[in-house]
């Protein structure tokens, strides 16, 4: 199969737009052929994952399209760098790592990217339309983007969903296009209360299920909002490929079952029990209630405006103040919006401690690694063991801070 390129792309590939952008569409069509695209498409925004600190490689990638006066083509979102630009000194890194970490971020602002350095470009003044093609990488995002919203994306990894960018096309290729978007693997719920641990369950065990099948989920309970199904999806992304699921009544390209499956029938079926939800659950902690605790950490992926807003009344009526540190990671578009409104004053004297542009799982921002740190986020506590070697709880936000606040692990206080 040939890939078919427009003039435009083939003008970009024979350099006359530049030679970061010649690079660029070069590897895109090297993916493309890869993968059987017959041809690219137009996007309407790209979101990079390539600006956390993994080695010399990657920096050594998007400062050769610098020097080369790349620009990206469309509004390019930032996922997490390797450090709270906007709190210096939180993250713990020796100086020959740090110097590469901070390049490697501004050098993709110098690519003309938005400093938004957050897991949840959604939350964003750049989040995506119905419809709308666009080219992602990381996993919670692609599969809010494709689920929640309704726009279309794959699961591009670092310097592809960077190609895309600067070159403004993607392939037109896999979820893109709408008859790949077909659900083939049925979940059937019957469980009503929509707790959020039910959405991190269902997302638990949708991922480990499904393979590199798309899920359809019936009898979801309807959400309390988006927050819940981006908890699910994070789950799901977590534990496997999932990258677009559908529920039933509730997410838009799932009104019906038969709309969710294009008229065809799962090839196979899946019921999920609550004593499922709980099982999978648990194997999140291996902590006994009355264990001490060492901190807290939400927000993975980062804590919205409307999060925000559950848990500051949750920490005026318990009042935590042992010492424990509740991190919560946060875009640093929504922690300017609570800055403005003056949301956060007065909250540090029951240890929050807001983290923006990083996460607490991927770099060196937890003062204590010895103890239990709990969690109300199914990707953090899947994560973070591995990741920065804690021990993890698992529970409700309500437990969270109730356990910060008794200085011990406390589940099922709500």
């Amino acid at each position: 199969m040939t890939l078919e390129l427009t003039a435009r792309d083939q003008s970009m590939l024979d350099g006359e737009q530049g030679p970061s952008a010649a690079a660029a569409m070069k590897i895109l069509v090297a993916f493309s052929n890869a993968v059987g695209a017959r041809g690219l498409l137009d996007i309407t925004g790209a979101h990079i994952d390539g600006c956390l600190y993994h080695g010399k490689a990657g920096l050594d990638f998007v400062e050769r399209l610098v020097e080369g006066g790349g620009r990206v083509q469309v509004p390019t979102t930032l996922n997490v760098g390797s450090f709270d630009l906007i709190h210096p000194g939180m993250v713990k890194m020796p100086a020959a790592e740090e110097v590469p970490a901070r390049r490697l971020m501004k050098a993709h602002l110098e690519l003309g990217c938005q400093a938004t350095f957050t897991c949840a470009p959604y939350q964003t003044r750049f989040r995506p339309a119905f419809g709308q093609q666009v080219a992602w990488g990381e996993s919670n995002a692609i599969v809010f983007a494709n689920s929640v919203i309704g726009a279309r994306t794959n699961r591009y990894g670092d310097f592809i969903d960077l190609c895309c960018a600067m070159t403004g096309r993607a392939p037109a290729w896999g979820l893109h296009l709408s008859e790949n978007r077909r659900g083939r693997i049925l979940f059937e719920l019957d469980i009503a209360e929509p707790r959020d641990s039910l959405f991190v369950g269902v997302g638990l065990i949708v991922g480990q299920a499904s393979g590199d099948r798309i899920p359809v989920i019936s009898g979801l309970p309807r959400p309390r909002d988006e927050d819940q199904l981006k908890a699910l999806g994070a789950a799901a992304a977590t534990t496997g490929a999932v990258a677009l699921f559908h529920a039933v009544g509730i997410t838009p390209e799932a009104n019906t079952p038969d709309e969710a499956f294009h008229g065809r029938a799962p090839e196979e079926t899946i019921r999920i029990s609550q004593a499922d939800i709980d099982h999978a659950l648990s194997r999140l902690s291996g902590v006994a209630d009355g264990t001490p605790l060492a901190a807290v950490s939400l927000g993975t992926p980062h804590f919205s405006h409307e999060e925000w807003m559950r848990l500051l009344p949750m920490l005026r009526e318990a009042a935590p103040g042992r010492g424990i540190p509740i991190y919560v990671n946060t875009g640093r578009a929504t922690l300017t919006r609570l800055q403005e409104e003056g949301a956060l004053t007065g909250m540090e004297a029951f240890g929050l401690i807001p983290v923006a542009d990083t996460c607490t799982y991927v770099t060196s921002i937890l003062e204590r690694l010895d103890g239990v740190v709990m969690t109300n986020s199914g990707k953090w506590a899947h994560y973070a063991p591995g990741n920065i070697g804690v021990t993890v709880a698992f529970a409700e936000m309500v437990d969270c801070i109730r356990s910060a606040a008794a200085g011990q692990v406390m589940r099922g206080a709500s």
